[in-house]
């Protein structure tokens, strides 16, 4: 096997195409992502057959904008690695389909990648000290999970949602408040001019799981209020709403980590995910975790949300421990991590 393995990774999972080259899993050669914000803004959340079609515009332009940019050419990749779940199933099919015809043309490699190791594997790029084992917490729109990693490749779940994802709470508390899509971004600015201690928003917990999450109790307390203050007729305050709400999300976030990390004896933890861009929960988790004496990582904001970066990282991985796709790789838009 090559002691240098050069690897072209798809992600399409979603809203963004992106295409990126990643040498040995934590050298980024290029990272070049299409948003597509601007097409389902006006819609509130992303729209599946928008976000399939504008896929299928971008990305050959994309690919060839990310070897352009590494300065590579097809016949120097190693590998070609793409996101094959979990997803969007239109989206996801654009990715691989573009993956596997690449894949047959050159005679590369094709490696699938799971998105959410995806997320956890961005941590490599800029963290060389990392290693398995740590505990990681993945907080996207889609998921919100506690994950031990076990070796590069080896993952237990020990939480989960039970319902709405910490991303797609914020989406629909955004939402709700008038503060439009993406709605992340959109809380974080609001909360900066609120007081994050008017409201009591509940913090939920799960019976049968002390590291499961539940985010749809604080979601609809947020409508509760809101419809509260509109029959009484007083004013809804959104900055406090915001900055409220976000308060009790990171809160319950943080205390599930500290309870995680402290059981299971782990002196190392990451954060990835979109949700992991947001500074409360940033700056919060790195000064619980360090102040307990466990090392803190994050990926830096673009690297948090989706981008092809991630899944060169995570394919090395699996390139190295021997895994390999054939040509009947399919889109699993419900694919399970383990």
């Amino acid at each position: 096997m090559k002691s240098s393995i050069t690897i072209l990774a798809i992600e399409s999972s979603c809203d963004e195409t992106a295409a990126a080259v990643v040498k040995n899993g934590r050298e980024v050669r290029s990272n070049i992502i299409s948003s597509q914000i601007k097409y389902h803004k006006e819609y509130g959340g992303v729209v599946p057959e928008i976000a399939s079609r504008k896929h299928i515009e971008n990305i050959n332009q994309v690919i060839e904008e990310a070897l352009e940019s590494a300065s590579v050419s097809l016949e120097e990749i190693d590998v070609i690695a793409v996101t094959y779940g979990p997803g969007l199933v239109g989206a996801l099919l654009v990715g691989v389909s573009a993956a596997k015809a690449i894949s047959f043309a050159t005679g590369k490699p094709l490696i699938g990648v799971h998105h959410i190791k995806g997320h956890i594997c961005a941590n490599y790029i800029e963290h060389e000290k990392l290693t398995p084992p740590y505990l990681c917490l993945v907080a996207s729109g889609g998921h919100t999970h506690l994950v031990v990693a076990k070796d590069y490749t080896h993952y237990e779940i020990i939480g989960l949602t039970r319902d709405d994802a910490a991303g797609e709470a914020f989406d629909k508390v955004a939402r709700a408040i008038g503060l439009g899509y993406p709605g992340g971004p959109a809380i974080e600015r609001m909360a900066k001019e609120g007081n994050a201690d008017a409201i009591a928003f509940p913090k939920a917990k799960v019976s049968d799981n002390p590291y499961d999450f539940s985010f749809s109790g604080v979601k609809s307390a947020v409508l509760n209020h809101i419809n509260g203050c509109k029959m009484k007729g007083e004013e809804i305050h959104q900055a406090d709403i915001a900055a409220s709400f976000q308060k009790a999300v990171v809160e319950v976030l943080i205390e599930h980590s500290l309870m995680a990390v402290k059981e299971y004896q782990l002196n190392q933890f990451a954060l990835a995910g979109g949700v992991a861009a947001n500074t409360a929960l940033r700056e919060g988790m790195k000064t619980a975790m360090e102040a307990i004496g466990v090392r803190f990582y994050c990926p830096s904001m673009v690297l948090c949300t989706d981008n092809a970066a991630m899944i060169g990282a995570a394919a090395y991985y699996e390139y190295q421990a021997g895994v390999r796709a054939g040509w009947d790789l399919n889109a699993v838009p419900n694919l399970k991590l383990v």
